[in-house]
């Protein structure tokens, strides 16, 4: 969407505000400053998100969100910190929680970067004149700083990749599956975002798919040992070297040396009984040894403890993609799977535990065959 003009990022709607139960507040009550006719004495002690910690005055009213909230990922760095902390080692972790304050905070939403305005990370600006927004709009909050992976593969912005099955054929918004209580933490404990239990659901949806009348013989042969994904996603962007630094005047930036469109099939890093399978799609993350030399020499000795082909779940999903068209489009095609030949050597050792040393071949599919003759 064009980015918003000036005025209309502050103007707060005097008939917007005056309606629903958050019209009962003063704006003084969240926001300080004084009731007075003076701008500048009015303006004086003013927060400008009081939703932002320590405060964060919704809290006052939703308490029960409140306090899940303030250990969800969409508010903690819980995220970097699992990914960051397990390449280092303690002794550098104050460098790396300083170098998160300069370039990571900014993207962690607050409440009203949600439901009042947009996430300051894209520019801000109210997205109702003020009005609280219960359901944020996906294009302004959520792919707003989704954008370059999730809303690119979410609405065809691939080139030459659809988009995903669930906004073409179904028109549904993230919240549709991605509800607030995720959103919100509630329920949620967890270092990262494939951490704790598997929400949202495909089967919540695709009961029927999974189950043994379904007809579909791809769910009944594969069973538990492939994720949805492999089988119903198209190719997504990956990302490389991504180095943070500072301007001249102190300006924080980053910058990837590339980004590309592949689909590689791995070995589930995080099997657990939650995600049980043996083979799901792996995407590349833009961290680098040298990621953040700028602020100091060998910040992540232990680089090679943690992948740098990591569990992707790309939202591009296909009723009908490619790897559903033919058994041989999968088995004895080894382009599709992250095999040593396709990982950089220096990135080798860090993701061994993810290399498929040798993908399906033809042999599984002709033992299949005839064994079941009845099949075609």
């Amino acid at each position: 969407m064009p980015p918003l003009e000036a005025w209309e990022r502050v103007l707060v709607d005097e008939q917007m505000v005056s309606v629903g139960v958050h019209a009962f507040i003063p704006c003084t009550d969240c926001h300080g400053g004084s009731n007075v006719p003076d701008m500048d004495q009015a303006h004086d002690g003013m927060v400008v998100d009081p939703s932002a910690p320590p405060t964060n005055a919704c809290g006052t009213c939703h308490l029960d969100i409140e306090a899940s909230y303030e250990n969800s990922l969409h508010a903690t760095l819980a995220g970097y910190d699992t990914a960051l902390y397990q390449r280092s080692i303690p002794e550098n972790h104050p460098a790396l929680e300083a170098i998160e304050d300069g370039h990571c905070n900014s993207c962690h939403a607050t409440c009203g970067q949600c439901h009042i305005s947009q996430p300051t990370s894209v520019g801000g600006g109210l997205l109702e004149g003020h009005q609280i927004v219960a359901r944020p709009p996906m294009s302004r909050t959520c792919t707003a700083c989704h954008g370059s992976r999730v809303k690119d593969e979410y609405t065809g912005g691939n080139e030459g990749y659809p988009a995903d099955v669930h906004l073409t054929d179904g028109r549904m918004n993230c919240t549709d599956c991605h509800t607030g209580d995720e959103m919100h933490g509630e329920g949620v404990v967890g270092a990262h975002r494939y951490d704790g239990a598997r929400d949202p659901l495909c089967e919540s949806c695709h009961m029927d798919a999974l189950s043994a009348d379904s007809g579909v013989e791809q769910h009944t042969i594969h069973g538990q040992e492939v994720a949805c994904e492999v089988c119903h996603s198209v190719p997504y962007k990956n990302c490389n070297s991504c180095h943070v630094a500072r301007t001249a005047d102190g300006t924080p930036y980053f910058e990837t040396s590339d980004t590309w469109i592949d689909f590689r099939i791995g070995v589930n890093p995080v099997r657990t009984a939650e995600r049980p399978w043996h083979f799901v799609l792996v995407r590349h993350v833009p961290v680098d040894p040298e990621s953040f030399a700028f602020y100091g020499d060998n910040l992540l000795p232990n680089f090679n403890l943690r992948p740098t082909w990591l569990y992707a779940t790309p939202h591009n999903t296909q009723a009908a993609a490619p790897q559903t068209e033919a058994c041989e489009n999968c088995h004895g095609n080894p382009s599709l799977f992250l095999t040593a030949d396709a990982v950089n050597p220096a990135e080798r050792e860090a993701n061994a535990s993810i290399i498929v040393d040798q993908p399906p071949g033809m042999d599984l599919v002709n033992e299949y065959r005839a064994d079941h003759p009845e099949k075609p």
